[in-house]
C-alpha cells in the first residue's frame, strides 16, 4: 500500500479576523512599563470573569457567521429537504439555547450565570 501524500496546513492560520467581540470589563486590566516595553497585567478575578462569560457564550450561542451559514442553507433553492430540516432544527436549538437552557442530559449538571445548578436532578429537587 502506498503512503498517502503529506499535505501541510497551518494549525492556526492567521488572516483577517471577522469575529465580532464584546468588551466584558476593563476592571482588573492594566498595563505597565518595564525594560522599555509595555506589558499587559490582568488580575485573577478579571480572568475568572472572562472565563465564565466565555464558557457561557460558547455553550449557548453560535457565531454570526455560523448563523448566516444556516440561513444560506434554508434560502438555497438547491438544498435538499433534509439539508433545510437540519439547518432549521439547529436554528430552533440555538434559539432555545440562547435563552440559557441546555438539553437535560441524565447525570449531567449545568450552572446558569448565577452559579445555580440547572437541569437534571437540580431542577427536580427545586420543583418538589
Amino acid at each position: 500500500m502506498a503512503d498517502a501524500e503529506f499535505l501541510y496546513s497551518d494549525l492556526l492560520p492567521t488572516g483577517t479576523d471577522r469575529t465580532p467581540y464584546r468588551l466584558v470589563t476593563t476592571e482588573g486590566v492594566s498595563t505597565f512599563e518595564a525594560g522599555g516595553r509595555t506589558f499587559l497585567q490582568v488580575e485573577p478575578e478579571a480572568l475568572r470573569r472572562l472565563t465564565a462569560e466565555a464558557m457561557h457564550d460558547i455553550s449557548h450561542y453560535l457565531r454570526p457567521a455560523h448563523l448566516a451559514q444556516l440561513r444560506r442553507i434554508i434560502d438555497d433553492p438547491e438544498a435538499s429537504g433534509n439539508d433545510r430540516f437540519v439547518a432549521l432544527d439547529l436554528l430552533k436549538n440555538v434559539n432555545i439555547s440562547a435563552g440559557g437552557v441546555l438539553p437535560d442530559v441524565p447525570g449531567h449538571r449545568h450552572r446558569d450565570r448565577d452559579g445555580q445548578e440547572v437541569g437534571g436532578r437540580a431542577d427536580r429537587r427545586r420543583r418538589r
